[in-house]
């Protein structure tokens, strides 16, 4: 059934097109009987607006662009689906792009999206992402950014994430109470922040407790393919239980690392928690359901995803705040059976 025009809805109502234009543009020149009139009439019979010849018009796009590091990621699919929600609740479409954790490939999604016309940027900053020269440059422009996951020290950058150190002090700080010592780490890098940050606070809680910091204990995996990254894992895995003194438990830093190292865990024949206590950083909703169940600091993935678009909107909407702030959101500790007390 092809859509129906404003010139259609005018005829059957008997209005001009100008006065259902405007009514179902909520303006205050028509009253509320006809706006309701004009809005019942378009609802039942499934009008939808010419998106493109308003955009030419008004010289909006209506669209709002998205840079992730990959879809192919759990915890990246809820936070798009925070970002979705609001996005389409407040009449924007999104345009998904995929950096690939490549600094390249990041800045050729930011020149598309620009060129492509999008109203504000969402950017969860790619693994190798340390000068963002290329996003202030973006910014300059007057084109509305706002950060969002992956987020730093950076003045005047709208961004939303969660304290990333504390949420790995208090997954070690776990694993300390529940009786384990010789605590190893798998993390990404090496300089991306925010793992930098994860790093900190394992650090700072193996301080806080005389517990001395050994580096054969700390292991980097570099965030490329997920095939590349499962061997990575694999190998250092393997060198930490090849160590004359193992590891008691392992702290992994990232959703990706939490999930391949439970799997590779089974694969060579270590018992969760008996050989090895595991706890990570996931937002996979079936952490509980997992063998064990995994024990996980968990990051609120959609509230991210909708915060951050929530921001954006109201700075393309000229309705944000003109000084830039950095949101944090609260992290939760679900302790599991991954970690429990140590026999």
């Amino acid at each position: 059934m092809p859509n129906i025009t404003l010139r259609d809805i005018a005829k059957a109502l008997g209005l001009s097109v100008s006065t259902v234009s405007k009514a179902l543009r909520d303006s205050y020149e028509i009253s509320e009987s006809t706006k309701k009139r004009v809005a019942d009439y378009a609802r039942v019979n499934h009008y939808m607006p010419n998106r493109m010849a308003k955009s030419l018009k008004e010289g909006k796009s209506g669209s709002i662009g998205v840079v992730v590091c990959s879809i192919d990621n759990s915890f990246v699919s809820r936070m798009l689906d925070g970002i979705d929600g609001t996005c389409v609740a407040s009449g924007y479409d999104i345009i998904i792009m995929q950096s690939k954790e490549s600094l390249l490939q990041e800045r050729a999604c930011l020149k598309q999206l620009e060129a492509r016309g999008v109203e504000g940027m969402l950017i969860s900053p790619s693994a190798e992402t340390i000068d963002m020269e290329h996003i202030d440059q973006l910014t300059a422009t007057g084109m509305p950014v706002v950060l969002f996951d992956r987020i730093r020290k950076h003045p005047g950058t709208f961004q939303v994430g969660i304290n990333n150190r504390e949420g790995a002090f208090r997954a070690t700080q776990h694993l300390i109470d529940n009786g384990y010592r010789r605590i190893a780490m798998l993390n990404i890098g090496p300089g991306i922040y925010f793992a930098d940050q994860r790093g900190a606070g394992y650090c700072d809680a193996l301080a806080a407790n005389g517990i001395g910091y050994r580096e054969t204990y700390v292991r980097l995996c570099a965030p490329t393919d997920r095939e590349t990254l499962k061997a990575s894992v694999a190998a250092n895995i393997r060198a930490l239980f090849a160590l004359p003194d193992k590891p008691e438990a392992l702290f992994t830093t990232t959703d990706q690392l939490s999930t391949h190292s439970l799997s590779i865990l089974h694969e060579l024949g270590y018992r969760i928690p008996d050989d090895i206590a595991l706890i990570g950083f996931s937002n996979t909703e079936f952490a509980s359901m997992l063998t064990p169940p995994l024990s996980t600091v968990y990051q609120p993935a959609f509230e991210i995803g909708r915060q951050a678009a929530e921001t954006l909107v109201g700075l393309i909407d000229g309705k944000g705040s003109g000084d830039a702030e950095t949101i944090m959101l609260p992290v939760q500790l679900a302790a599991r059976e991954s970690s429990r007390l140590k026999r």
